[in-house]
């Protein structure tokens, strides 16, 4: 039997890659959030005057930069976490309790948080729906994806975190899981 560090490796780094592209993509949405929210105040205020496209941009970008950059967040371990006992673990026991993590939350809430609003994104796609403002954005089932696509990214990165977890029990992976791009 061969060894199949070398190949899961390679596996896991195409999607850190994948994940660290798009994430950077989404991060660069916050300069749209900062000027398109400035653009409507400014307007709002300054010429009284409603920008409702321009607040639903705003709005999906908002979207968009949390739940999509999520995958990336994971990959740079940069979620929230109460870490008492983990800084202390030799990596293999960090290894360990990431694995146990990814398969026993990570993956069961993104499988329920997946089935849970496909009928919900399924629906808003076969009514094509839209803004219930006049003057907004007839993409509202474009926004309601971002929720599956939170669930794709997650999980494709669960699978990277996953594989790492699994090469360092062996002691082939790399000397920490967190890969920064």
């Amino acid at each position: 039997m061969s060894d199949l560090t070398s190949p899961a490796l390679r596996i896991a780094r195409v999607l850190d890659a994948v994940t660290a592209r798009f994430g950077q993509a989404c991060a660069w949405l916050t300069v749209f959030l900062v000027l398109g929210t400035a653009l409507v105040v400014l307007l709002r205020y300054g010429f009284g005057i409603g920008a409702i496209a321009v607040q639903e941009a705003v709005l999906y970008s908002h979207a968009l930069v949390f739940m999509g950059a999520a995958g990336w967040v994971l990959q740079r371990n940069a979620h929230v976490r109460v870490d008492i006992f983990y800084h202390h673990f030799s990596r293999r026991r960090q290894a360990l309790v990431d694995l146990l993590g990814t398969l026993l939350f990570l993956f069961p809430f993104c499988l329920y948080l997946g089935w849970a609003s496909w009928d919900y994104v399924g629906n808003a796609w076969q009514t094509h729906e839209g803004s219930n403002e006049s003057g907004g954005l007839p993409f509202v089932y474009l926004q309601k994806s971002i929720i599956l696509l939170l669930v794709a990214s997650l999980l494709l990165q669960g699978v990277s975190e996953a594989i790492k977890a699994v090469c360092a029990l062996r002691g082939k992976g790399p000397t920490s899981t967190v890969t920064h791009g």
